[in-house]
């Protein structure tokens, strides 16, 4: 199947993540889809995409971190395109610094894991199926380091979520050893930014898009886990044939 026949889901597509892997995607030939609440960032998206590639990403405005809305939204996402072959989930923040746990509520807490944890499994249980049984698709989770360690004080809600997510990408792998699709996780140890909001150590969007993409076109071996550390990461996730 070449890649002008695959038609790649990315969860969490117009975010700063997202949308460096959609333009990749599409630089690469693939058929993208991408959904979310506002319409105003799938607007931005369009205009951030090489022009050339504009009629191969389909937009939604839909509700991925609710059953309900999950529900509806892949209907929808089914009569535009068709049929889904590949899965990219980068939902959720990379940032949060609200202060030390005593400082916060219960609903603070709710609202970091509901946005990092609730809506990465809302979305699995709803779009998995589309891949689950066909071993030429994919499905890959972006996630990152911040559930390790504490970053820097007040981030402790983050660790929290993030460490959900990660939690979370491991039970699917070991609950489901034996499915077709490709299951598979990046994980990214470092700040993510646009060419224009790069700080030291941070990761170009760009050039991560670039890297997801690249595993997405490969297939690589399921159940695996590609930890970025820094930009030179990348750069050997792009030149290996396999990892």
């Amino acid at each position: 199947m070449s890649n002008s026949e695959r038609v790649v889901l990315a969860l969490g597509g117009a975010g700063t993540v997202g949308s460096g892997v959609v333009k990749a995607l599409l630089d690469k030939g693939f058929k993208v889809a991408v959904i979310s609440r506002e319409s105003s960032r799938l607007e931005r998206l369009q205009s951030f995409v090489s022009p050339n590639t504009k009629e191969n990403l389909t937009t939604l405005v839909g509700d991925v971190g609710s059953e309900g809305g999950a529900e509806t939204v892949k209907q929808a996402l089914l009569k535009a395109v068709g049929k889904v072959t590949d899965v990219v989930s980068s939902l959720g923040f990379s940032w949060w610094q609200g202060g030390p746990p005593h400082t916060q509520s219960l609903k603070d807490l709710h609202w970091v894991v509901e946005t990092l944890l609730f809506s990465t499994f809302v979305s699995w249980k709803a779009f998995f199926p589309l891949v689950r049984d066909d071993s030429n698709s994919t499905y890959t989770f972006i996630t990152g380091g911040a559930g390790e360690k504490l970053l820097m004080p007040g981030t402790g809600f983050l660790t929290v979520g993030a460490a959900s997510t990660l939690a979370f990408c491991q039970v699917l792998r070991e609950e489901y050893p034996e499915v077709p699709c490709k299951l598979n996780q990046v994980k990214i140890n470092a700040g993510v930014g646009t060419p224009g909001r790069m700080a030291p150590g941070f990761l170009n969007h760009l050039e991560l898009g670039e890297a997801v993409a690249t595993l997405v076109e490969r297939r690589s071996p399921s159940h695996s886990v590609v930890t970025v550390n820094c930009p030179a990461d990348l750069k050997t996730v792009c030149l290996e044939r396999s990892l």
